[in-house]
């Protein structure tokens, strides 16, 4: 739940279990879509998804950094950016404040160079989009940004089994 005091409705279990399965298919394709897209761009599933947060991140990032957004340990973090870096996306920079910092940083233009194995994802969200409403949009939007920051909780506090 978001942290404004919302009002909360009772929710059927059958609708719960609708909802679930809504969300397990969902995840599952898109788990299968974005390895076919990371098997395009020469990388693994994680290695992708690690590489995308960096170009999210709008600036270089240290390596913890990197491991508290992805839930990986520093071990697994400095593999993923030793095989971003030997594919050309990302480079390990010194921190400008403290030279003693290594921070990683996506090569100009490196994620313009798979552009088009996404262009197919917009068109279809733009066509799926145009079937509601903007007021439903809305509520979808919502819906997406709440479920987003539970994701986002979970993954930061490696205290809780994902």
């Amino acid at each position: 739940m978001t942290g404004t005091a919302e009002k909360t409705y009772p929710v059927p279990e059958e609708e719960l279990f609708r909802f679930a399965e809504l969300g397990r298919a969902g995840s599952t394709l898109t788990v299968l879509r974005h390895a076919r897209i990371a098997e395009r761009m020469g990388l693994s599933g994680t290695d992708h998804k690690t590489f995308d947060l960096v170009v999210q991140s709008n600036g270089p990032l240290t390596a913890g950094r990197i491991a508290e957004l992805t839930g990986l340990s520093t071990g697994a973090v400095t593999g993923v950016i030793d095989r971003l870096e030997k594919v050309g996306l990302v480079h390990r920079v010194r921190d400008p404040e403290d030279r003693r910092k290594v921070l990683v940083a996506v090569v100009p233009g490196a994620s313009e160079r798979f552009a088009p194995l996404f262009q197919s994802a917009f068109d279809w969200l733009r066509e799926m989009l145009a079937q509601f409403s903007p007021a439903e949009r809305k509520v979808i939007e919502r819906y997406q940004n709440v479920m987003l920051e539970q994701l986002r909780a979970e993954i930061m506090d490696n205290s809780r089994p994902a």
